[in-house]
């Protein structure tokens, strides 16, 4: 963590799985300083009170900030001498965005514009900006407002010398295990005696931890160039899998799955890079790396200077990447403290 030694790290959105991922992972470290920032007072105090119990030494490294990121006041008040950012704020759920389309595109579109305002103005190291995978080839509004989120963090890239403030973007699949997510639910729905209930069994979603998440945000913090979209080379499963894969570790019954059907907003699968984008990425090994167009506002050059070296490898989604067997799926459940802490209350 010699990169983030004495320097003072902001998480938007921070009460949420990432923050507290991010928490688990740096606080320890030499980091000199991380300010949570977020709008639920509640949240930040049970966080506060948590990480006062289980890491007295150093919580008090945590700097606790009241704030909106539609709020462009509140995000510059707690910006104030950072040197990194890490842009976790957003609204997350497919549903909750079918039914308020206009709240995702103030949070997740307006607010990074505010954040990313706000970094450049305070003079901030280094902002990486977190997506997800649907924002390629979006079919709901949740996916819709993160793809608009993506070209406001390009376009933003463009207006800013990357010696001043560099700007990233990250895009990854399903969280195992974080708030909102499945497992939780099911989990409780087995040990309720109710039968797990799925969408769809076939449809397929890439799945990574939270420790895998947070190591995506430090490798386009380290190997990023401003501008980029950065992706992980993320396996994925069924539905099915890893719904059979939670009933073998808590006990649940495969037999009795219950096929609810796909909510609004669903996908059959999920693409991390489109065709297009296959095209210019660069294969850095465990990531992919998209870097954005550069030709600036000579809008002449899009008319008469296309790409003549272009990729011929296609779009990378959940259908034709690793899928992972339900032995697969148990192996990297078996991995998350979640899991490792719900399996130590059934041998109670």
């Amino acid at each position: 963590m010699s990169l983030f030694k004495d320097k003072t790290l902001m998480i938007t959105g921070g009460t949420g799985s990432f923050g507290n991922a991010v928490l688990n992972r740096f606080l320890k470290s030499d980091v000199g300083e991380i300010r949570v920032f977020s709008r639920d007072e509640k949240k930040q105090d049970d966080m506060r009170h948590e990480f006062q119990a289980k890491m007295p030494d150093v919580a008090d490294k945590i700097k606790f900030y009241i704030g909106d990121v539609r709020d462009i006041a509140s995000v510059k008040n707690a910006m104030h001498g950072v040197d990194f950012i890490f842009h976790a704020a957003a609204l997350k759920q497919v549903p909750s965005c079918e039914f308020f389309p206009v709240e995702a595109v103030k949070t997740n579109v307006l607010g990074t514009e505010n954040v990313l305002s706000a970094a450049i103005d305070e003079g901030v190291r280094s902002v990486i900006c977190l997506s997800t995978d649907k924002a390629a080839y979006p079919v709901n509004a949740m996916g819709t407002s993160k793809a608009m989120m993506e070209k406001v963090i390009v376009a933003k890239s463009r207006t800013v010398s990357p010696d001043k403030t560099k700007i990233c973007c990250t895009r990854y699949g399903n969280v195992m295990c974080s708030r909102g997510s499945v497992i939780p639910l099911w989990i409780e729905q087995i040990r309720n005696g109710q039968p797990i209930t799925i969408t769809e069994p076939e449809m397929t979603r890439f799945i990574m931890s939270l420790d895998e998440a947070v190591d995506l945000v430090l490798f386009a913090f380290e190997h990023g160039t401003s501008g980029d979209i950065l992706v992980q080379k993320a396996p994925a499963c069924t539905i099915r899998t890893q719904a059979e894969a939670v009933c073998e570790l808590f006990g649940g019954d495969k037999n009795n799955i219950k096929i609810i059907g796909i909510r609004h907003g669903e996908k059959m699968y999920e693409t991390l890079l489109t065709n297009e984008e296959c095209a210019h990425a660069v294969d850095m090994g465990d990531f992919y790396r998209v870097p954005c167009d550069k030709r600036g506002l000579n809008y002449d050059k899009y008319f008469k200077n296309g790409d003549t070296e272009r990729n011929h490898f296609s779009e990378f989604n959940s259908n034709n990447t690793d899928l992972l067997d339900v032995a697969q799926v148990k192996e990297k459940l078996l991995e998350l403290d979640y899991i490792k802490g719900e399996l130590a209350k059934v041998s109670r």
